[in-house]
């Protein structure tokens, strides 16, 4: 079993750098990986992804990349499908040049269509992506996420679902613990998720954890450990998670980012992990 944990971004420690810099601060402060946000769009270029990659090829800091938020892949709007694909497709491309995997997005919203409606449409274009991404031969993997809101396609159950029909060759999961929460008010065996997602038998799981405030319709705003540690409850999770024994790596997505990665090494580590 493998623990890897990094921010979702430019660490604040290195804020103002560019992630060059942002993948060398995460090494210096003894994590592991970074997610590249690309959550208002894709501005790196491929030359510039390509330096990027180097740096995580020399630091060890393994990367992930987070797609834009503007992406619903069960839209009614064929334009809005398409650049949703073409975002997803960028994000892919600049991850194959940073030696980076996987893309994470959230998938879509079922709006005026029923949740198996819903599943139908964004099976077929999260298909569709994936024999893109083979035909111009990238080395990366694409992660649904599990979302946060009832509006949104994406419990976990619909999530597993569609990577059992897909395949994991070129797709993974990516669970978001405190979307998890957030979707389900509180109400949430992780015994159970780890339990559900070890039948997919992935060779690692890619992750998001925070704190995070929610309504009746779900995820409203992430919060940081310091906010609480109960929603959900952090030691709970890393209990679960070292009782499945499978590899992970968990991306902060707190407002603190690296902050509260430091605390969650430091969890792990009373409860026995050895980093």
């Amino acid at each position: 079993m493998r623990i890897l944990l990094g921010p979702a971004g430019i660490p604040l420690a290195a804020k103002g750098s560019g992630i060059p810099d942002g993948i060398r601060k995460v090494k210096e402060l003894g994590l592991h990986a970074m997610e590249v946000e690309f959550t208002h769009g894709v501005q790196v270029k491929n030359d510039t992804a390509k330096n990027i990659g180097e740096v995580s090829k020399e630091t060890g800091v393994k990367l992930s990349v987070h797609a834009p938020y503007f992406i619903n892949l069960a839209s009614q709007d064929p334009e809005k499908i398409r650049a949703s694909k073409q975002r997803i497709l960028q994000s892919c491309e600049r991850a194959h040049y940073m030696h980076a995997s996987p893309v994470v997005f959230h998938p879509g919203y079922y709006g005026k269509y029923t949740p198996q409606e819903t599943y139908e449409i964004i099976k077929e274009n999260v298909l569709d992506i994936i024999d893109k991404i083979k035909e111009r031969g990238w080395d990366v993997r694409i992660a649904p996420e599990t979302t946060g809101k009832k509006s949104q396609f994406g419990s976990l159950d619909e999530l597993i679902m569609l990577l059992k029909e897909i395949g994991t060759k070129h797709s993974i999961l990516c669970v978001d613990f405190a979307h998890l929460w957030a979707r389900s008010q509180g109400k949430v065996d992780y015994k159970e998720v780890m339990k559900k997602i070890k039948t997919l038998n992935l060779d690692h799981l890619h992750s998001h954890f925070s704190q995070i405030e929610y309504t009746d319709k779900g995820e409203r705003r992430h919060l940081t450990f310091d906010d609480t540690m109960e929603n959900p409850p952090v030691e709970e999770v890393a209990k679960r998670i070292l009782d499945a024994g499978m590899d992970i790596r968990i991306i902060s997505e707190s407002p603190v980012l690296e902050i509260d990665s430091l605390k969650m090494k430091g969890i792990f580590e009373r409860l026995g992990y050895k980093f």
